[in-house]
């Protein structure tokens, strides 16, 4: 004799089996504890090149604002890490060196996102919550980094063997993980 499911009981497992399958077995528990669990951002539609030079080229068929957080994340890439480098006032003359948040807010500066450098607790705040199709900013307490066409720009990490010193901003392929980070990105983008 087969025993019969009630209805409720098969919609609710067939809504939790859903949920499972796309956004993974992780997504329940950051829900419960009030942590952000790392989502990857949707693939730009084409991803930049990262060249030898250390800096990255932007996919022809970017949008313009996204070319120019790349233009200006490019400008800095051979800085040094500095401890509160990059929030003075925007100027037309670049700092010295930058910190985590500094980078991306030079970043950011450049795609006419931010009017003002700011600190990686404020980007926590930064914009929309969730990550971008383009850009998507990722930002705990003590740091931020950057995401912009599939290409990570960050001060604490840098590929093997690219050129320069260890540590600064610089960009990678490499996608970072963490549970500590929150994503937000700028509308549209």
């Amino acid at each position: 004799m087969t025993q019969r499911i009630p209805r409720q009981l098969f919609a609710c497992a067939l809504v939790a089996a859903f949920v499972l399958a796309v956004f993974g077995a992780g997504t329940a528990s950051a829900a419960n504890t009030g942590g952000a669990e790392f989502v990857p951002p949707p693939p730009p539609p084409k991803e930049a090149k990262l060249l030898k030079s250390g800096r990255v080229l932007a996919p022809a068929g970017a949008p313009k604002r996204v070319k120019r957080v790349i233009r200006a994340a490019n400008q800095i890439v051979r800085k040094p890490y500095r401890w509160g480098g990059g929030h003075g006032a925007f100027t037309s003359r670049l700092a010295a060196g930058y910190d985590c948040s500094g980078a991306v807010s030079h970043a950011l500066r450049g795609g006419r996102f931010i009017k003002s450098p700011m600190a990686s607790g404020g980007l926590m705040r930064w914009a929309r919550r969730g990550t971008g199709r383009w850009i998507t900013v990722y930002a705990h307490g003590g740091h931020a980094y950057v995401v912009v066409a599939g290409l990570r720009f960050d001060t604490s990490m840098r590929p093997r063997g690219a050129p320069g010193p260890s540590s600064g901003p610089r960009w990678s392929k490499t996608l970072r993980r963490s549970d500590r980070f929150v994503a937000r990105h700028p509308k549209n983008y």
